[in-house]
């Protein structure tokens, strides 16, 4: 006798999507929330008109099967493809076993029957990703290139299994960010699940998991109306509960546009997507400055800030409506990418102010192409794009952001430049550190003096403990008074003069009642940097001048104030501090980290002068890049004026024997 496999196969693949359907339920409400006089849906609203509600959810199932005039940008269903590592992630989520976070691997699993409000370790990061399922698309990529079923048998399962453990309950809006031991339950839980940026982050995501799944028996009718009413359920209570401010509110405005696009057959959709593109019409206006900066003052987040604002431009392309953006957003979207360019170094990474991680050149090329396909006639972001084989560079070399207050000298943009990167801007949001006057420093090919980066977010104990470590003045290349943090962060710029045999740049900062800090940076001949640090002010105390010391060998001299590396790749410095008599110089904790929850160990340094009197503390700091470190010079410095002049400096430095007056007056 033989057996026919295939008809054995299908049996079997309806007989699950028969107890698919009876462990699903067929929420009729569905017909309500859809326009079903949206072209295309005449069959389905005769057959709920006519009380056949599970037949008018069938042939809703064959409406958005056959539908092909929407489109998203995030998945091309004619070329999908799955990494090892997304498949891995597939295949682990068909034990529970979750990818939430980057920074938790090996990643948990959540039982077998699931627990959504499993916390493992406290970080709030790792409770609210989880609500961003990260697996589920990775699942869909798995069902359409293997054709296994497994995959989308399992991803239904968990996605009502998530609907029914995690119900919406009314929560004050203030407590989506705020821990409050006082909830309990349901409520507590809102705090993770509902937090409007996750929201949108499924609401985005599940677009795309929708077209993956949908070919598949597990996609049944009834499972359609679950999710439906799910997913307008998430945009109702997004449009209610927007964030105040910074990028969570951008996140969330730009998912809306991809609710209000991707599913036209809502009564609510215009309204949805209007919501999203007013939103972004103005708040392009608001976060980000004149001169490109986003009010975050977070490398990091400025770039997503882009993504953000391309995404909805991609969208809207796709789809038709690009026309709801004025040629001004487009033009400040240009900005932010001119003002990402010269922050970063030559090796595409950026420098790690306040929260910003690492990024990767593998990274930055792909961004450089998108943003091309949106900007063609920017040569210069062709250029990045094609790793200089086309386009052109700027035609300037260092570039002031005012307004923003980032300062960028450099001798060259190749990849044997020394570039020094300065952040002193007004005050920033939520992901800027109290850290004014921070700098990171490039030479030949690596990064000296990173800055230490965040660690991680909030939460709890231990996790708590080190978002604060990371988050101190004192970790930044920057002043402090008895090593407290700033109590002021509005920065000031005084004078920026980027051209020139000595390009200078002087900023100030109110930092502590009774004290501010005057930093003047002197780029010296394109070779060399002169930092003068100026304390002024009736407080007292301890001024500490900080340097995060690259991670590596660093020999050091107390006896004259210097450091310098011993690396054996051609990019080395020394860095002498001259200081007023009483100076002393203190090694310090330090640590780096440019990921989440990824940390190496390094040296830190301050030098240290108590002020007891009117009298401002000053120091000089003389760095000096060089590829080898046994031909670092000689170096010497002293001021000119004998006190703190608010109207100008003048200093001598002599370095190789050549002497030289560095000075500036301010008008």
């Amino acid at each position: 006798m033989r057996i026919n496999l295939k008809a054995v196969a299908l049996a079997c693949v309806s007989c699950f999507a028969l107890g698919q359907a009876k462990a699903q339920e067929l929420k009729t409400e569905v017909f309500s929330l859809l326009n079903l006089d949206y072209p295309g849906l005449e069959k389905v609203k005769t057959l709920h008109n006519e009380g056949k509600d599970a037949d008018a959810a069938k042939a809703l199932l064959d409406y958005y099967r056959a539908r092909t005039d929407v489109k998203t940008p995030d998945v091309n269903l004619k070329n999908i493809k799955i990494s090892k590592t997304e498949q891995q992630w597939a295949d682990d989520a068909l034990q529970h076993t979750f990818f939430v976070h980057k920074g938790y691997q090996p990643s948990f699993n959540y039982g077998e029957d699931i627990d959504w409000r499993y916390w493992p370790v406290k970080d709030n990061e790792l409770r609210w990703q989880l609500h961003r399922h990260k697996w589920f698309t990775p699942m869909g990529k798995a069902y359409r290139v293997s054709g296994d079923e497994k995959y989308a048998e399992e991803w239904a399962k968990q996605y009502i299994d998530w609907i029914k453990k995690n119900p919406l309950v009314k929560i004050d809006k203030s407590e989506y960010e705020m821990a409050d031991d006082k909830l309990k339950g349901d409520a507590e839980n809102v705090r993770f699940a509902w937090r409007p940026l996750e929201v949108s982050n499924r609401l985005q995501d599940q677009t795309s998991q929708f077209q993956l799944f949908l070919p598949s028996p597990s996609f049944t009718p009834e499972f359609l109306t679950e999710f439906l009413v799910n997913y307008h359920k998430h945009a109702v209570h997004i449009l209610g509960n927007y964030s105040d401010q910074g990028n969570h509110l951008l996140f969330e405005a730009q998912r809306m546009i991809y609710a209000g696009a991707f599913f036209p057959e809502f009564k609510d959709a215009q309204t949805w997507r209007k919501s999203g593109i007013d939103i972004l019409n103005r708040e392009i206006n608001v976060q980000v400055y004149p001169d490109g900066g986003q009010f975050e003052l977070d490398p990091h987040y400025h770039l997503a800030a882009i993504n953000i604002f391309c995404k909805a431009l991609r969208i809207a392309d796709m789809n038709g409506f690009r026309g709801e953006f004025p040629q001004s957003y487009l033009d400040t979207v240009e900005n932010m990418i001119t003002f990402y360019m010269n922050v970063s170094f030559p090796d595409y990474t950026n420098p790690c102010f306040s929260d910003a991680k690492l990024t990767t050149k593998r990274e930055m090329i792909k961004n450089y192409k998108d943003w091309h396909k949106l900007f063609p006639e920017n040569k210069a972001i062709l250029y990045f794009a094609t790793e200089g084989k086309k386009g052109e560079l700027p035609a300037y070399l260092s570039k002031g952001f005012l307004k923003s207050g980032f300062f960028v000298f450099r001798n060259s943009w190749g990849t044997d430049a020394a570039q020094m990167v300065v952040k002193a801007g007004p005050k920033g949001f939520w992901h800027c550190q109290p850290d004014n006057g921070t700098f990171e420093l490039w030479f030949n090919g690596k990064k000296l003096f990173a800055d230490s980066g965040s660690y991680v977010y909030a939460g709890k104990g231990e996790v708590m403990e080190w978002r604060n470590w990371f988050r101190q003045t004192r970790v930044h290349n920057t002043l402090t008074l008895n090593d407290k943090n700033l109590e002021t962060t509005e920065s000031v710029t005084k004078l920026w003069q980027p051209e020139g045999d000595v390009q200078v740049l002087v900023t100030e900062n109110p930092g502590y009642k009774n004290l501010k800090h005057r930093r003047s940076v002197f780029f010296v001949d394109n070779a060399y940097f002169v930092i003068v640090d100026e304390a002024a002010g009736d407080a007292k105390g301890v001024v500490n001048l900080h340097f995060q010391m690259p991670k590596g060998k660093v020999a050091n001299s107390r006896e004259d104030m210097t450091f310098v590396t011993q690396f054996e790749n051609g990019s080395n410095m020394k860095l002498q501090c001259f200081g007023p008599d009483g100076m002393t110089m203190k090694k310090e904790e330090g640590w780096l980290s440019t990921a989440y929850r990824k940390k190496v160990k390094r040296m830190n340094v301050s030098f240290n002068v108590r002020k007891d009197g009117e009298d401002a503390v000053r120091y000089i700091t003389i760095i000096y890049p060089v590829k080898d470190s046994a031909d670092a010079p000689e170096m010497s410095a002293k001021f000119k004026n004998k006190k703190f002049d608010e109207n100008g400096l003048e200093i001598e430095v002599k370095v190789g024997g050549k002497k030289r007056t560095l000075k500036y007056t301010l008008q």
